[in-house]
């Protein structure tokens, strides 16, 4: 093989070897990051989304910074109130990298410093207050650590969004204490509310005997309404039957006489007809019969009921 061959060759390699290196110097950021990238040991640039180069020697990324909100649970610090009562209290912290370059070369562990400036404010708060209004200030407590340490963390290239206190821990004997108060609380309540119930119910017990007894007199007194209703209309019927009866015989009579007369009825056939009434009468129910006691009158009744039938016509 000749020596321009071998040169060829070898160049190759070398050119090879070379374009390998500068594909590994290609960087490619995602949009949830930047790079932080150094040139000869001094800052250089911050990498925004997109293909970037590194110089081959020179330039290096020195940070990989996530502008995600991060969230750091942190242990439980022992702290003492004002009433000199020590108990444990940890924290959360949501935060999130404003800057690049200052939380690259603001503070050597940035993590770190959040949580000892935390356990310094936590302290600072809980000083001024007794246990109770510890007990029972969350939100004040909350949102003066975030002030406090949103404002601290500003030259550091970072933003406290919030601050929440998770767990306040008193001493064994204090939550005790506490645990039998709030029993005896549970107990009072729950009496509370039995008697409420109790007195519910006997009201709506009265309520509903009133109500019952208000819709019985209602149907007794709708009962005797429709009774003496009842009562007038049979009056009212019996009485309509008594006048109906009373014109039926008026108008049988009426017709009697006028057959009679009609047929040109003589004294001796009114004679006979009345003897014929006069047995009916007998036959009849009546206790009582009332008999002229001269069958010759009963002659002239005949006569006198014809001289009526003339004078009608």
């Amino acid at each position: 093989m000749e020596g321009w061959q071998i040169f060829i060759i070898i160049f190759s390699i070398v050119l090879g070897i070379i374009l390998l290196y500068c594909i590994t110097r290609i960087r490619i950021v995602r949009q949830t990051s930047k790079y932080v990238v150094e040139r000869l040991g001094g800052f250089h640039a911050v990498w925004n989304v997109g293909i970037h180069f590194l110089a081959p020697f020179i330039d290096k990324v020195s940070y990989v910074v996530s502008m995600k909100e991060q969230v750091k649970d942190f242990d439980p610090q022992p702290v003492i109130t004002k009433d000199n009562v020590t108990m444990q209290i940890d924290t959360v912290v949501f935060f999130q990298v404003t800057d690049p370059k200052l939380y690259a070369y603001g503070v050597e562990n940035p993590i770190s410093a959040i949580e000892n400036l935390s356990a310094t404010t936590l302290r600072n708060i809980i000083g001024e207050l007794d246990l109770d209004e510890t007990l029972t200030s969350r939100d004040i407590i909350n949102t003066k650590m975030r002030s406090i340490l949103d404002e601290a963390t500003d030259p550091w290239g970072i933003k406290v969004n919030r601050v929440e206190v998770k767990n306040i821990l008193p001493p064994k004997d204090i939550r005790e204490s506490m645990e039998r108060q709030m029993r005896a609380e549970r107990e009072r309540r729950e009496k509370i509310l039995l008697a409420e119930g109790e007195k519910k119910s006997q009201i709506l017990l009265a309520e509903g005997q009133k109500e019952s007894q208000i819709l019985r007199a209602d149907a007794d007194k709708q009962a005797k309404i429709l009774a003496a209703e009842a009562q007038a209309e049979s009056i009212r019927k019996v009485k309509e039957a008594e006048a109906e009866g009373i014109r039926m015989v008026r108008n049988a009579e009426a017709d009697g006489l006028k057959a009679l007369a009609d047929a040109h009825a003589t004294p001796e056939v009114l004679t006979l007809r009345s003897y014929e009434a006069v047995k009916d009468l007998a036959n009849g129910q009546a206790t009582k019969i009332v008999v002229p006691s001269d069958l010759q009158n009963v002659s002239t009744l005949a006569t006198t009921v014809a001289e009526i039938v003339k004078d009608k016509k």
